[in-house]
């Protein structure tokens, strides 16, 4: 196979269900599945849930080519009649959830699937893998922007993960809030702005500092970053204005005590008399390195491994549950792991302020509603059929506003209670 189908990311069981369900009879029968987090990460107090158009671009794509079926059969995967099942595959049920980019917590069903049992259950790992690894970096990167009160934060993470996952983080994190990125691909694929200019290698290929500094202004202008750490920070600074002058744009510092050394480093600059030259930090920055330098003359943030491992927390958790079959409410009971049965719908509550104060999550059916209350789940797919999908841009505009609308508590990064508390009633 020359390029990988997005039905075959999947786990084996899924297709071993079908083809049981398929000799018994129970394939066809109606059923509702939901993805909900039981828990937020340690430390966290909301959720953020990203992915969500991703996962309809792969839905769209979902089939089983001929050249999967043959190897699911040729590897004793299923058998004929499960393989003819899933040559003609195609999704013709319905899909809602919440918005992308939109705050999650304990409980909230985020995205609900319906349709036949068979249809629906070989989505489990696709779901899953892309909400729950887009989530948690889109958590991740929310909590970094906050802790920049402002600051643009450049995403640079591309070279601690996957190609492929470091595209999608990189959408995730811009989705949270930040400025741009390092990752080329993710700018074609998702319009994301790019930044980037020269790593210590370009200082070291040339003789020295002042020859590096006057190739890359020449190249780019003085509207350029220079890396001043590759040897002497103080030195560098010197050479960065001696060669650019002092409106050069930014000078960057990707190691040492950054407190420290974004501190001697604008008092250098200003004496030198750069007084409008930004500092731009980096190096294993996470939310708390950077809510650390919030007093300090930093002007802009370069994270990279935190956000794309999700800065401790690399996934959100999200689990995908069978609660219903043929409209009765069907419950898992297993310790820690319960379920509330039936397909639920949720509305996030607010004072007249516009602050959150609850999460209802009631049985399928019209919640009452007050004012203030905003229905939480919008339609992706109906009967097959695919709604139109916000752009990026919006959705990153609603998680801003989600974020404002937050208690302030709930922004805060030591641990707590979930910013929003979640009241789930019964079926």
């Amino acid at each position: 196979m020359t390029s990988l189908s997005p039905a075959l990311l999947t786990d084996h069981y899924e297709l071993t269900m079908v083809g049981a369900a398929l000799r018994d009879g129970t394939a066809d029968r109606h059923c509702v599945f939901e993805v909900f987090a039981r828990r937020l990460p340690a430390g966290r107090r909301y959720g953020v849930v990203a992915g969500t158009g991703r996962l309809m671009d792969l839905l769209r794509e979902f089939r089983f080519d001929e050249d999967g079926v043959a190897f699911l059969l040729d590897s004793g995967v299923v058998d004929a009649e499960t393989a003819r099942w899933l040559a003609g595959y195609r999704f013709t049920g319905d899909v809602e959830g919440y918005a992308e980019g939109e705050l999650f917590f304990p409980g909230s069903p985020i995205l609900t699937v319906s349709g036949t049992f068979a249809e629906c259950v070989v989505l489990e790992t696709l779901v899953l893998s892309v909400l729950n690894h887009d989530s948690a970096i889109a958590a991740a990167a929310a909590r970094m922007v906050t802790a920049a009160r402002g600051r643009p934060v450049i995403e640079m993470g591309s070279r601690r993960t996957h190609e492929e996952a470091a595209v999608a983080a990189t959408r995730a994190a811009y989705l949270a809030g930040f400025a741009s990125t390092s990752n080329l691909a993710a700018g074609a694929r998702y319009g994301i702005p790019t930044a980037g200019t020269a790593a210590h290698a370009f200082t070291l290929l040339h003789d020295d500092e002042p020859a590096a500094f006057a190739s890359q202004v020449a190249a780019l202008g003085k509207n350029t970053t220079l890396l001043v750490d590759t040897y002497d920070i103080a030195a560098g600074i010197r050479n960065a204005i001696a060669i650019a002058g002092p409106d050069l744009r930014a000078i960057r510092i990707d190691s040492g005590d950054l407190s420290v050394l974004a501190q001697h480093s604008r008092e250098l600059l200003d004496s030198l008399g750069a007084t409008e030259t930004k500092i731009i930090v980096s190096g294993d920055l996470n939310e708390y390195a950077i809510a650390a330098l919030a007093a300090e003359p930093v002007d802009m943030y370069g994270a990279g491994t935190a956000v794309v491992t999700g800065s401790g927390a690399p996934t959100a958790g999200l689990v995908y549950k069978l609660v219903e079959v043929e409209g009765r409410p069907v419950v898992k009971r297993s310790e820690h792991k319960a379920t509330v049965g039936g397909r639920k719908v949720a509305v996030r509550r607010h004072k007249p302020t516009g602050t959150a104060t609850e999460e209802v999550v009631v049985p399928m059916g019209v919640p009452d509603r007050a004012n203030g209350d905003r229905l939480l789940q919008r339609t992706y797919v109906a009967g097959g059929e695919f709604a139109p999908l916000p752009t990026l841009a919006e959705s990153r505009e609603h998680l801003r506003q989600c974020l404002i609308s937050i208690p302030w508590e709930g922004l805060k990064l030591s641990a707590g209670d979930p910013a929003v508390p979640v009241r789930i009633v019964p079926a």
